[in-house]
C-alpha cells in the first residue's frame, strides 16, 4: 500500500478517540458508511488496540485502518499484531521508532523544521503537523518553501471551514477528531455524526 497516494487521494483522515471500543467501532462503522474511508482509532480508547484488531476484521483492505497515539514500543508492536495499516504518533516516541523497525508506515508528530526533518529522517511517511491550529494554514505554506517536498498532515482543530484552506496550502490531507466526532465518540446520536461526515465531504470534494 502507497499510504502516501491513498491519502493525498482520500484527503480526510477521521480521528477516533472513544469512551469504549464498541462506540468506537460504531463510528467507525457510521463513518464507513458515509464514504469516509481513511480511520484512525486512538489508543487513548479503552481496548484500543482489540478495536483496531476488530474493525480491519470487519473491512476489506481498501477501508484503511490506523493505530493513533502510539507512544511506547510495546504498543507498537501490539497494533502491528493487530493488523493495523499505519501508525500515527504525537512525537517522535519509542512507539515512532518501533514502527519504523516493523515497517509500519508511520505518521509522525512534529510541528516545527526541525522536527518534521528529524521524523522523515527517522523514516516516517510523513509528518503529521500537531497542532495545526496554533499556527493555521499559513503556517504550510511556510513549511513548504524550504521543504518542498515534505509530505505534511494537518491536525488539531482543523473543522469543515479550515480544511480546505490547510489543503490549499499545502497540506497532503487532513486529519480530524472533535469536529469531525463531536459526542459521537461517547455514545452521541450517530446520524449527527454522519452528517458531520457528508459535510466534510463536501467541503473537501471528496
Amino acid at each position: 500500500m502507497d499510504l502516501l497516494a491513498e491519502l493525498r487521494s482520500r484527503k480526510l483522515l477521521a480521528i477516533i478517540r472513544a469512551d469504549r471500543a464498541d462506540t468506537a467501532l460504531d463510528c467507525v462503522e457510521t463513518l464507513v458508511e458515509a464514504g469516509i474511508t481513511a480511520l484512525e482509532i486512538s489508543l487513548t480508547t479503552p481496548d484500543g488496540v482489540e478495536a483496531i484488531a476488530s474493525a480491519r476484521s470487519r473491512y476489506d483492505a481498501d477501508i484503511l485502518i490506523g493505530a493513533g497515539t502510539v507512544v511506547t514500543a510495546d504498543q507498537a508492536n501490539a497494533v502491528a499484531d493487530a493488523g493495523a495499516d499505519f501508525t500515527v504518533t504525537p512525537a517522535i516516541t519509542r512507539g515512532a521508532h518501533r514502527s519504523v523497525e516493523l515497517g509500519l508506515p508511520l505518521l509522525c508528530g512534529s510541528l516545527t523544521p526541525t522536527e518534521v526533518v528529524a521524523a522523515l529522517d527517522l523514516g516516517a511517511t510523513a509528518a503529521k503537523i500537531f497542532p495545526a491550529k496554533v499556527y493555521g494554514p499559513s503556517y504550510f505554506s511556510e513549511l513548504r518553501a524550504p521543504l518542498p517536498d515534505a509530505p505534511l498532515i494537518a491536525v488539531g482543530g482543523v473543522d469543515a471551514q479550515s480544511a480546505p484552506k490547510y489543503l490549499a496550502a499545502g497540506a497532503m490531507a487532513v486529519g480530524v477528531g472533535s469536529p469531525l466526532l463531536g459526542d459521537a465518540a461517547t455514545g452521541g446520536p450517530l446520524a449527527e455524526l454522519a452528517i458531520r461526515a457528508s459535510t466534510f465531504r463536501t467541503e473537501l470534494n471528496i
